[in-house]
């Protein structure tokens, strides 16, 4: 028996640890917590307890916070779109757009000169293309050789009035010279007649003489015949100072007509001068040059396309809403435009107007409705929005760039919606309010 115990006795000598592990475990002595002390290997209390972990306290702080700021999170949103966010109708079915202008030839002819470049920016007067002029400049000079040779006859013809004017004016002696004749030979006519008489009635009673009655009736005769030319030369004058004066009725009449002609003569100078300031073709507006076409070299027609202009300072934006969107939205609502070409940058517009038909009734071939295979579809109608010139001058904004608009149905005018006039409350609330 002592044979068989040593070895075990060794064994556990070598092994202490193993020893003390094979024993039952004594009971921990209480500490003045009243968490019992943990042993050391050994089998003595440990000198220091072991505080609790700090992990479970932080999880009990940290939730209840994260459960709040979720609360107030949401309630903040819920209060915002009860106030603000349910009057916002947006789409995204909006394009930013410009009246563009196709800048065409108005003149035929070859370009001589074209000095502008694609993409660049001009301004109203700017000259964007030359075609030759040298045919509407002798075009030009035509004219105004034709008015220079209407002026001469206008002049001609105002000189033969001032000589007819003369010539009325002599006529006019004439007629009073014929007609002072008339007098004198109506006056010696008179004269005669009456020597006659008298010579006649002393032949009767016998105290004139043969001689004497007939020498008077002689004077009477010659008289009488001067009297008759001299009336025959008075109407003579007369008529031929009244063909001196339609004469220059008909010189006045020719010199109207003559300055009629040249009114329209200088009408032709003015077309001529129009179509020779079409040969310099220049920019309507200030704009940026877009899908230019025009070389020098090329040959021109009347409306050959030349180049595009877009004017930057006029754009607009284009949204298409949805006819059911469409019921509080009117012209001089704000609207919030988020420009995706910007990174998302949102500059203020105001609603302009609304289009008065869906973009199908104005397509090449509108929709016939009215046949067995109907489905209804929702319709979009165009919102035009304007911005101020300010706005456009800081922000670039390029006709066909997509954007978002948000227009703000709500009055800004109107109070706030409140969750008591939501309910009815207003009423009780305002009762509740006075002394």
């Amino acid at each position: 028996m002592t044979d068989a115990s040593a070895p075990a006795s060794s064994s556990l000598e070598a092994h202490p640890r193993a020893a003390v592990a094979t024993q039952a475990p004594l009971p921990a002595p209480a500490t003045g917590h009243g968490v019992p002390a943990t042993t050391s290997p050994a089998g003595s209390p440990a000198a220091v307890a072991p505080q609790p972990k700090k992990s479970g306290r932080v999880r009990r702080l940290v939730v209840p916070l994260v459960i709040l700021a979720a609360v107030v999170y949401a309630g903040r949103a819920a209060y915002d779109y009860f106030v603000e966010g349910r009057f916002l109708v947006s789409t995204d079915d909006a394009y930013v757009g410009a009246d563009t202008a196709i800048i065409a030839a108005k003149a035929a002819g070859h370009l001589t000169a074209v000095p502008v470049v694609e993409n660049q920016v001009v301004h109203r007067g700017d000259v964007l293309a030359q075609i030759d002029p040298g045919d509407y400049e002798v075009a030009v000079d035509a004219a105004r050789a034709k008015i220079a040779t209407q002026d001469a006859t206008i002049a001609r013809i105002g000189r033969q009035i001032d000589a007819q004017r003369a010539t009325i004016a002599q006529g006019e002696a004439q007629v009073q010279s014929a007609e002072a004749q008339h007098a004198a030979a109506q006056a010696d006519a008179e004269r005669a007649s009456l020597e006659f008489d008298r010579s006649q009635k002393l032949l009767q009673t016998g105290f004139g003489s043969q001689q004497r009655l007939e020498q008077a009736t002689a004077d009477r005769d010659r008289t009488a015949a001067a009297l008759a030319g001299a009336k025959s030369g008075a109407a003579s004058a007369a008529a031929a100072l009244q063909g001196m004066k339609a004469n220059l009725d008909v010189l006045k009449a020719q010199q109207n007509e003559a300055s009629r002609q040249r009114g329209e003569l200088v009408t032709a100078l003015a077309k001529a001068e129009r179509d020779l300031s079409f040969a310099k073709v220049v920019a309507p507006f200030d704009g940026v040059v877009g899908n230019k076409a025009a070389e020098v070299g090329n040959l021109v027609a009347l409306g050959t396309r030349l180049m595009a202009l877009v004017p930057l300072n006029a754009a607009y934006v284009d949204a298409n809403f949805k006819e059911t969107q469409l019921a509080d939205i009117k012209p001089g609502q704000k609207v919030d435009v988020t420009v995706d070409a910007l990174d998302g940058k949102v500059i203020e517009g105001v609603v302009q107007s609304i289009s008065p038909a869906s973009g199908a009734q104005f397509s090449l071939l509108p929709p016939d409705n009215a046949t067995g295979n109907f489905t209804k579809v929702v319709q979009r109608l165009a919102v035009r929005v304007a911005f101020p010139e300010d706005v456009l001058k800081e922000v670039p904004l390029r006709p066909g760039l997509s954007v978002v608009a948000t227009v703000h149905t709500r009055d800004p005018d109107a109070p706030k919606p409140t969750l008591l006039g939501a309910l009815g409350l207003d009423a009780v609330a305002s009762r509740t309010a006075k002394p």
